[in-house]
Parts: C-alpha cells; structure tokens; sequence
C-alpha cells in the first residue's frame, strides 16, 4: 500500500507512519518537517497546509488528522479515490455528560466551516473536527472516521498522562499521593501505538464507518492501581480527595498548572471519558495492558528530561493534601 501521511513527525502521526512503515508499506509524510524528525524509511514530502498543496501523488490511503477545514478540503479535493482515515476526536460531541455513548447515540456540534484561530478561541475546536469529517464524508470516495479520546504513551507532547507515572516513580519521597474525585468515576485511555496500529489497519482494508477510539471505560481506582503497577509500585497508598473540596482549593481539572490530570467535574463531564469501547474494539482496535503503557511512558520520560508533565508540582500536593484533611 502507498500510504500519504498528511503529518508524520509528532506523537500520532508519526505512530502511524512508524506503524505502516514496519508493515512493509510505502509511506510519504506529507508536512513542513519542523516538529520533530520522520520515520526511517519514510519519504519527506515538504508540505505547509496553509498554502496551496503540490502533486501529492497517488496514493491508495491518506491519513489525516488536520484541524482546519481549508486543509480537508484541499486534501480531499486532490485525493478523491483514495481511502481517507481521518482522525478527529470525542471534542466532536456535544454532549459530555451521558455515559456509554455512541456515534449512534451522542449529538454533534454544529460544524464550523470556516477556519478558527484555535489560540484565540479554543472552544472551536470540535466544530472544525466536525466541519473535517463532514468534508471528508461528502468529499472522499471511501473513509473512516477516528474519534479518539484521551491519547498517551512514550511521546505525548501533552503532558496529561505523564503526570501520573512520574507521579508513581516519585513515591519514595512522596509516598502519600493525592487522588482525585471518586475511586469509581469512570476514565479512558488510548495508548499512541495501539490507536495507530488500528488506523493503518483501517486504511489497510478500507473501513467504513465512524468510531469512537478509545480503550474500556474503568473506575478512577483501577486505571491508577494499574498505572503504577506498571512503574513498580503495587500499593500506591492513594488518597482521595472529593471534588468540592479540591475546588474549594482551586485545584484545576484535567491538564496546565496547579491541576490534577484525568480529573474531571461530575456530573458535566460523566460522559467524556466513559464512551463506549465496544464497536472499535469489534473493528480490530486492540489496546495494550495500562501497565505496559505505563512502563514504556515512564521508560520515555527518563530518557526525555525535557518532556511535558502537566499537573501539580510535589509541593503544591503536599499543600493540598494539608488544606484538605
């Protein structure tokens, strides 16, 4: 297969180009080349979405994961024939607090068909992901639509799940480790290599459909418990913190400073990392053990000393664990 990765140097994307690639396929990573470096073995195609696209080619599958629509619409409209993979996100829903949705079942934003400044209004974000897929389903002669949830694992330039295995590997010094919300609130995970092991899959043999890419749902308790099995820690001595009370303290929810990641306000957001796993897994998405994902990003984090953790700082914990007794 002739596979057009529309990126192919950061995180999913050049997961997807890795992936391909060791499967013995042709891969172009079509981008401007600035965020980092391209597989061995895959072609360099200089692209800029923002401007006009060159001669991409012909290729059997595209990749993309592009947030603007102009962007879509370019590719789209030079690639036609080919089985396009657009990767867009559970940002895409409305609705956040429903439980076990669907794409069957959970509404859409309006899309937005015009490009947005991301930087000046975020919360566009998943009506562009929206206006995307609506381009690509008119547009492309075959698709697939990704919807993941919450990506990790060795690379992510986010920061939100690296918090907690650096978190578990810092135990020794600070064996007491705050825990957010409820044990049985539910939360989902994808690891970057399964996600894109799925994705070429698809372009592989031509998927039809939209899917929500996103691992089982699991209580808060569980996926922490098997996290920091992962980094060598089987009793991680948790300590819950409700809700109001870290509100009450202004702990923020899910990523940037003075926060506490995967944590999210309940009940507004019950349904945001609680969808249903069961029609992707049908489709062939096989996710890994936590505690592998867990190991492996750990591994990545020591050999990366400049890499993103998001979240509280040891002392900022501490002070909150004291404010919260």
């Amino acid at each position: 297969m002739d596979l057009l990765v529309l990126g192919g140097s950061r995180f999913l994307s050049r997961a997807v180009a890795q992936e391909a690639l060791d499967r013995g396929h042709r891969v172009t990573c079509a981008c401007r080349g600035r965020s980092g470096s391209l597989p061995e073995g895959a072609r360099h195609l200089p692209v800029d979405r923002a401007e006009p696209l060159p001669d991409l080619g012909s290729p059997d599958a595209v990749v993309d994961i592009g947030r603007q629509p102009s962007w879509v619409r370019r590719s789209v409209a030079a690639l036609p024939d080919a089985h396009h993979v657009f990767v867009s996100s559970i940002s895409a829903y409305a609705d956040e607090r429903t439980p076990h949705g669907t794409p069957e079942t959970l509404p859409l934003h309006e899309p937005r068909f015009e490009d947005v400044d991301l930087g000046a209004d975020a919360e566009a974000y998943g009506p562009l992901k929206v206006a995307c897929e609506r381009l690509v389903e008119d547009g492309a002669a075959s698709w697939t639509v990704i919807r993941p949830g919450l990506i990790v694992g060795p690379g992510d330039p986010t920061g939100r799940f690296t918090y907690w295995p650096a978190r578990f590997a810092a135990t020794t010094e600070h064996p007491q480790v705050l825990a957010p919300g409820s044990p049985e609130d539910l939360v989902q995970v994808i690891d970057v290599r399964d996600l894109a092991a799925w994705i070429v899959r698809c372009a592989e043999d031509r998927v039809p459909g939209v899917f929500d890419a996103v691992g089982p749902a699991l209580p808060l308790a569980q996926l922490l418990g098997e996290v920091a099995t992962g980094c060598g820690v089987p009793d991680p001595g948790l300590t819950w913190v409700a809700q109001d009370s870290l509100e009450r303290v202004g702990v923020a929810p899910w990523a940037g400073p003075h926060s506490l990641p995967l944590w999210l306000p309940r009940p507004a957001y019950d349904g945001m990392m609680a969808h249903d796993a069961a029609p992707a897994l049908a489709a062939g998405l096989v996710p890994r053990p936590l505690a592998t994902t867990a190991a492996d990003t750990l591994a990545w984090l020591r050999s990366q000393p400049d890499a993103v953790v998001t979240g509280l700082t040891a002392d900022e914990e501490e002070g909150v664990l004291r404010l919260t007794r």
